[in-house]
């Protein structure tokens, strides 16, 4: 651990959560713009996750590269130049005429997504003791959460009033602010090692995650024939498979299988995969839902995501007492199976739901939603050794990326599906929408058996430290 002066300390998780605002205001954003961004492009609004897929893949593929970056050239020059290449991108975003020129400026954008949380969670790994994690971690997404606030309502009020294009550009003056506190009070910290970046091991674990992703993609967007979906699938299987074998027997591998010696730290990466394949998609599938499903405007949408944004800060500050209280088994289990019975809920919803229901209902989701994934995080982290934190917090975040844009891809890939088979339908956009929920739910529900592996003491290492330090 290294050791901050007190206002560095104090200021440190302020900056690390105005990266995390700016993505997740960009994210959501983005979510409520879709249709009418199709509609300026001459698109099919249900073909839109290329956009937020672009960005998501692009930051999986290259976080793998954000520990060994932080380590030889210091956090604060790499998390200053992932701000400024986030903002340079969203400029591009705003000024693109077309999907195409988009999604390019959406991987530019994606290129400083990659480095920003990730280094900043790496920062807060090394200089704050494993007993504040839970802590430091709830604060910093608290004002993170600022952005799925805001970014819905304000994303349709825009959409609705003025263009989609000044959505990228709300991005500008925050990165401004974050650049500048990031060169002033970023502390610079480098690995105690100089390692060679593993360039094989990652061109494999990247290809594997392309391949993966695009497979997917090939059952929704791209419309590709099975027989090409399934070879995109196995190349991917290979690819990770080679990976898997050839980091066995490479010291310096990015993300070393010893790593999955620590259960929590196993449990969490694979329970994350799967948990995020349902929860992934909702903010995608929901505004769609809203606007196309039930005749929203844009405003209309974006406000009604209110409530699941303000339920999911509440629940914040009362992850730690519950955690501590209950223990993560307890909680991630029945959390998981709560959470997918919520999201089940929303097949429900149709043109004669009530505002309050519906409010009710993303209220819930959006509570249980944001203690799932504090408790998910940090139990995959707490117990992991510090020599291995760097390539630990990387493969988090990696996973975190890449199964919100297979959950995406999953999503709509089953939209597109339900679509086909219910359009002769009057009601078929509805009735494609409540299918996919359902099986979204179904999929968050089996989830909870990854999570019953845990041990009731799993994760408890940090407190009996505490104890050990403090007689």
């Amino acid at each position: 651990m290294t050791l901050l002066d007190a206002r560095t300390a104090r200021l440190l998780p302020w900056i690390v959560a105005i990266a995390f605002f700016m993505q997740t205001l960009d994210g959501t954003i983005l979510n409520t713009a879709l249709p009418s961004m199709a509609a300026d492009l001459s698109e099919d609004p249900l073909r839109m996750q290329s956009v937020i897929i672009a960005y998501m893949l692009t930051v999986a593929l290259l976080i793998p590269a954000s520990g060994w970056l932080a380590d030889r050239f210091g956090t604060r020059h790499i998390f200053f130049s992932a701000i400024l290449l986030f903002s340079f991108g969203s400029l591009l975003c705003a000024v693109s005429q077309s999907l195409n020129m988009l999604v390019i400026a959406r991987i530019i954008q994606g290129f400083g997504g990659a480095l920003m949380m990730p280094v900043g969670r790496l920062v807060v790994l090394r200089a704050y003791p494993r007993t504040e994690l839970v802590r430091i971690m709830s604060f910093i997404t608290l004002p993170g959460l600022l952005g799925p606030l805001i970014g819905p309502t304000l994303g349709g009020w825009l959409v609705e009033y003025a263009s989609w294009h000044w959505i990228f550009l709300l991005n500008l003056p925050v990165g401004a602010v974050g650049c500048w506190a990031a060169y002033r009070f970023m502390p610079e910290l480098r690995g105690s090692e100089r390692t060679r970046f593993d360039l094989a091991g990652f061109l494999l674990f990247g290809a594997s995650m392309l391949l993966i992703t695009m497979a997917l993609e090939g059952l929704g967007e791209l419309h590709l024939p099975h027989m090409r979906v399934v070879l995109l699938l196995l190349g991917g299987l290979a690819c990770l498979a080679a990976y898997w074998l050839r980091a066995g027997r490479t010291a310096n591998a990015l993300f070393p299988p010893r790593l999955f010696n620590t259960r929590s730290f196993a449990v969490g990466i694979f329970g994350n995969i799967f948990a995020r394949l349902g929860t992934g998609a909702l903010p995608f599938l929901t505004p769609l839902l809203l606007q196309l499903g039930m005749g929203y405007s844009p405003a209309q949408a974006g406000m009604s995501m209110i409530p699941l944004a303000l339920a999911a800060m509440a629940m914040k500050p009362l992850a730690k007492p519950l955690i501590d209280r209950l223990g993560y088994r307890r909680i991630l289990t029945f959390n998981t199976v709560l959470l997918g019975l919520l999201i089940t809920s929303m097949a429900l919803v149709d043109g004669q739901t009530s505002h309050l229901q519906l409010a009710i209902q993303l209220s819930l989701i959006g509570a249980f939603n944001s203690l799932q994934f504090t408790a998910m995080n940090t139990v995959t982290l707490i117990d992991v050794p510090d020599s291995e934190a760097s390539s630990g917090n990387g493969l988090l975040s990696v996973v975190v990326q890449l199964s919100i844009s297979m959950g995406i891809a999953t999503g709509a890939a089953l939209l597109s599906g339900f679509s086909l088979d219910n359009q002769a339908a009057a009601d078929g956009v509805l009735s494609a929408f409540q299918s996919t929920y359902l099986c979204i739910g179904l999929l968050t529900i089996l989830a909870a058996g990854i999570f019953l592996q845990l041990s009731p003491d799993d994760g408890r290492s940090a407190r009996r430290v505490k104890v050990e330090v403090d007689e």
